[in-house]
């Protein structure tokens, strides 16, 4: 029974896990303890992000929300985001994507190119939830590849 939870976590986490996993991985990070290779991805893409790290290292923030009205980023959801796109890469999922990132590599740098997938990924997970449909892969894969063409 402890494993399946487990299983669904890992699969499905909740809001705090997600926002304990990153705490943690930061914690581990700056004691220089062992690092799991997901936890070493969350790491450096925290280091990416200093504004985030005062969050990171107050308890309080990991219960705290961050609504849009607020004018801040959620530092949880966005790094969340970061990781979703490079497993997308992957894995090459939706089918494109892989291709898509390497065309935004050629005028960007890995993290502005992040950064284009997250809005385009955005925008599409908002349609998708206004209108109540499945996300659009293709309109997804689309956003990128015009992103792409464009200068950052």
């Amino acid at each position: 029974m402890v494993e399946t939870r487990k299983q669904a976590a890992m699969f499905n986490p909740t809001r705090e896990q997600v926002r304990e996993f990153f705490t943690e991985a930061w914690r581990k990070e700056r004691a220089g303890a062992v690092l799991t290779p997901l936890e070493t991805m969350a790491a450096d893409l925290i280091r990416l992000h200093p504004e985030y790290h005062a969050d990171l290292e107050d308890p309080e923030a990991a219960a705290r929300d961050y609504p849009v009205e607020a004018g801040r980023t959620n530092p949880f959801l966005h790094l969340s985001m970061h990781l979703a796109i490079a497993e997308q890469v992957s894995i090459d999922h939706p089918p494109g994507i892989r291709a898509a990132w390497r065309a935004l590599l050629g005028t960007r740098d890995e993290h502005e190119a992040a950064h284009v997938v997250m809005e385009a990924l955005g925008e599409v997970v908002w349609e998708a939830q206004r209108m109540g449909v499945p996300l659009d892969n293709d309109r997804y894969l689309d956003l990128i590849r015009r992103r792409a063409t464009q200068d950052p």
